[in-house]
């Protein structure tokens, strides 16, 4: 009797967004975060990183199948967080293993997306592919005040205060030049720049290598100003 083979699928965004548990796991993985304080991570954040990172690959030049990898891992990049926070990076790249490979994915596309989330954490992660590097910068280019889910400002501490201090929100890509730039409008009655320094250095510091891996340099500017 021969082994039968199962057909592998070319899975889009589209499809990796449809399965009930998915939708179910990202729900509640930003249940939780809300629990324990955190800011939004749920289907905002997961549509916006994806589409971010799809963006970065196909603007800075790379292939098309590289651009629908980068935003399958967008989307999935904190299922993790139904786990637990402190490794939802290893977690999310395990259950969005076993995911992919119930939706007929190939091995080696579902290795691609699995590094490129357990690579997204700006503590231990590093960019491993171009896939993963887009990733990196589509997450830690998404702060804005909509992701703050504390409306008491008496109470917020300083994440909640540099979120909702920033009132635009933009990475503009320059595939000519090789510059990727984050771009913020910061209401600096709210937080100062330097808050958002203190805070967010050690992103920053990734989204440099990032860009580095794409053949890019990254720019930071704030309220017109360039920082980096």
């Amino acid at each position: 009797m021969k082994d039968q083979k199962t057909e592998k699928k070319l899975l889009t965004l589209e499809d990796v967004q449809g399965p009930p548990a998915v939708v179910a796991y990202i729900r509640k993985a930003n249940e939780n975060l809300g629990v324990l304080g955190y800011t939004e991570h749920g289907f905002r954040h997961t549509d916006m990183v994806a589409h971010t990172a799809y963006r970065v690959i196909k603007e800075m030049g790379f292939s098309q199948r590289e651009a629908e990898l980068a935003a399958i891992a967008g989307y999935l990049h904190d299922i993790g967080n139904v786990v637990e926070r402190s490794h939802h990076y290893y977690t999310g790249s395990i259950i969005s293993m076993g995911l992919l490979r119930e939706m007929g994915m190939d091995e080696l596309e579902i290795a691609d997306v699995a590094a490129a989330i357990g690579n997204h954490d700006e503590i231990n992660g590093r960019p491993v592919s171009n896939v993963s590097a887009a990733v990196i910068l589509a997450d830690k280019a998404d702060v804005h005040r909509s992701r703050v889910r504390n409306r008491d400002f008496a109470t917020f501490d300083i994440h909640d205060r540099v979120n909702y201090a920033v009132e635009e929100s933009m990475l503009e890509l320059e595939p000519e030049r090789r510059i990727i730039t984050l771009k913020l409008k910061i209401d600096t009655q709210i937080s100062r720049v330097m808050e958002y320094f203190e805070i967010f250095l050690t992103r920053m510091i990734l989204c440099r290598r990032a860009a580095d891996f794409l053949s890019a340099r990254f720019a930071l500017v704030i309220n017109e100003a360039q920082l980096l």
